[in-house]
């Protein structure tokens, strides 16, 4: 039975893969220095009474859990500003990181007698927050006309893909060679191209199935087996052999990029086609495609506008 895909900030079950590294939010290391900046909460816990200690504590602990999710929700963000089509997070983590932050602040700030101040420091708090981290995506992207089952299967097989680019790049890494990873990384990306173009159209899965897992998981597994001889052997003939492979797969995998872009074109001729016929028997003429469909103004400035218009309106009465 189909099983739909979930992903790691959609609906339901978190998936377990990462974000790539290109899909890193270039503010997410900053998201530490709010656990930083709550640090004297949990100095001077230990030199208050219960009550003091307890509140400073928990101040610290609230800080840092809203840190953690304002952290997820940049990397949500990532995935989803990388991707053309994405849906939204499944719930507004830096919203309620914010949240937490003005909260952890209020309670670490409370004192007997003065909750409006303490109250204040936490909106204040929250309100920075927002302002420097910004909201999350709250909108569907490129899912008009899409369908949803269809987009959820894309998605399942472009994260096994993913999976075993990782294992490519990280099984390379054993052979200490510089040029080797490059190399590896460049496939990875021929083999993005074809991700990005199968998650424009999912209706191209099908003819790209075998691209994104057999042969992906073939490569992965003759990288690991190439790495373990290399690293131990350096045999010339390997490395020149493995390094074919690599630009026979993406040969391949670029052929099969444009075999996709090319139906597309071919689709959407057959539908102008279609179009036309209907609007023909309808008894609308079109223009000629070799003719401009506006009338050329090149030279004409506004006075000669306004004349033309003059002119018009006097043949009107």
């Amino acid at each position: 039975m189909a099983e739909r895909y979930r992903g790691r900030y959609s609906p339901g079950e978190p998936a377990r893969a990462e974000p790539r590294a290109d899909q890193h939010h270039p503010y997410e290391s900053r998201t530490k220095w709010i656990t930083i900046a709550a640090i004297p909460f949990l100095l001077s816990a230990f030199w208050q009474g219960p009550v003091g200690m307890v509140a400073n504590l928990a101040a610290f602990g609230i800080v840092a859990l809203g840190s953690r999710l304002t952290r997820e929700g940049l990397q949500a963000e990532a995935v989803y500003d990388a991707r053309r089509v994405a849906r939204r997070p499944a719930w507004p983590r830096k919203l309620f990181g914010g949240v937490l932050t003005g909260l952890g602040l209020a309670i670490g700030a409370a004192e007997p007698g003065a909750l409006a101040p303490a109250m204040l420091i936490g909106f204040a708090g929250a309100l920075l927050h927002y302002l420097a981290f910004g909201p999350d995506p709250m909108r569907d992207k490129g899912m008009e006309g899409v369908d949803s089952f269809q987009q959820d299967r894309v998605a399942r097989i472009i994260a096994e893909g993913e999976a075993y680019l990782a294992g490519m790049q990280d099984a390379i890494r054993r052979t200490r060679d510089r040029r080797l990873e490059a190399r590896v990384a460049l496939f990875a990306e021929t083999a993005r191209e074809l991700f990005r173009r199968v998650e424009q159209d999912p209706g191209d899965v099908t003819a790209a199935r075998r691209y994104l897992g057999v042969y992906l998981m073939g490569a992965r597994d003759a990288t690991v087996k190439f790495a373990d001889l290399y690293a131990e052997t350096q045999d010339p003939g390997a490395r020149g052999d493995y390094e074919a492979l690599l630009t026979d797969l993406e040969a391949n995998f670029a052929a099969r990029t444009r075999a996709l872009i090319d139906s597309g074109r071919t689709d959407f001729d057959i539908e102008l086609q279609v179009l036309r016929d209907r609007l023909a028997r309808e008894g609308v003429r079109m223009p000629d495609p070799g003719q401009p469909a506006l009338e050329d103004r090149k030279g004409v400035d506004l006075t000669d506008l306004l004349r033309a218009t003059a002119k018009a309106g006097r043949k009107t009465d």
